[in-house]
């Protein structure tokens, strides 16, 4: 997969964009040009409008005038760093002797526009930033993500099993993992061709997506033909529930001499252990509870027997 073949995939990225300077007639003049080029945006009459705009409101872009009231642009800057520091700033002003361009650049500001200003060079600055922000988002996607199932990686599943395990101790609800493995895969792949293991596979990961909760339920790459579920805030015998609908959604794909054996375990948080060797455990015992499934004839569930 490509970076251009991940347009296609990553979520429409937000471009609104927050100008803020305490001239009526800039402020106006900036939001023509800026509604010229195509992009959405809100104005705000000196820095504390900002802030507070910021707050209420996610954007991609501030653009910020330097001299102004209460709060001025530098001021505005340094806040946006300490607390959006995915904000790109572009800072216009027509103080330069006040402020420097490596003034501004060294506070964090992704650009520096001088007054009097025209619309090409906003708008070659603005698209500049654009395309910087959207080849980050790239690359953050291709850290996380799979590439041919476009599930989460195995790096990522670390990072959010530990996550998912504080959160469901702290807040009092119980978490399960499972583990799930293309029984006689290697057969498969053997026999038709590695081109037809790879749709095996991506067809693993959309019926995960089909069959777990949007926004609640984390799906995974494990490894080659295994897979990984966080499941947050449900039950033994919801979480039940979800394996035996994925072997539904899988069997009826009829991929000739293959099943899916899946093995599922609740977190336990032990106080004489720690974090780590208790996120491990529940991993050991998840896939101590696929082995049993795969030896014990494939094709079936099984429970960790610590889940009662």
């Amino acid at each position: 997969m490509t970076i251009l073949d991940l347009k296609n995939i990553l979520p429409d990225h937000n471009k609104k964009i927050l100008i803020v300077d305490d001239d009526p007639f800039i402020l106006e003049l900036l939001g023509i040009f800026i509604s010229s080029f195509g992009y959405e945006f809100a104005a705000a009459e000196d820095g504390l409008q900002a802030v507070e705009q910021l707050r209420k409101d996610d954007y991609t872009i501030v653009i910020t005038d330097m001299k102004m009231p209460r709060m001025d642009g530098m001021q505005l800057l340094r806040h946006i760093k300490e607390q959006y520091p995915a904000i790109d700033v572009i800072v216009v002003t027509g103080y330069t002797g006040s402020f420097s361009y490596t003034d501004v650049i060294k506070a964090g500001a992704s650009d520096f526009i001088s007054k009097p200003f025209n619309a090409d060079e906003l708008e070659a600055k603005l698209n500049r930033i654009i395309r910087e922000q959207m080849i980050v988002r790239e690359l953050e996607y291709i850290s996380m993500y799979d590439a041919l199932t476009n599930l989460l990686n195995r790096r990522n599943f670390d990072q959010k099993l530990w996550e998912e395990a504080h959160r469901a101790y702290r807040q009092g609800y119980d978490i399960f993992l499972a583990l799930l493995d293309v029984d006689k895969f290697k057969e498969y792949n053997d026999t038709f061709g590695h081109q037809a293991g790879d749709k095996l596979l991506q067809q693993v990961g959309r019926i995960l997506n089909e069959c777990v909760r949007e926004n609640v339920d984390w799906n995974f790459r494990y490894g080659g033909d295994e897979f990984a579920i966080i499941i947050p805030q449900t039950t033994k015998e919801q979480v039940i529930h979800v394996a035996e609908r994925i072997l539904e959604h899988y069997q009826a794909c009829n991929f000739t001499k293959t099943s899916l054996s899946i093995g599922l375990a609740r977190f336990i948080r032990s106080e004489d252990r720690s974090w780590q060797e208790d996120i491990t455990g529940l991993i050991t015992r998840a896939d101590q509870a696929l082995y049993q499934a795969k030896a014990g004839g494939r094709n079936r569930i099984v429970l960790d027997n610590r889940l009662a």
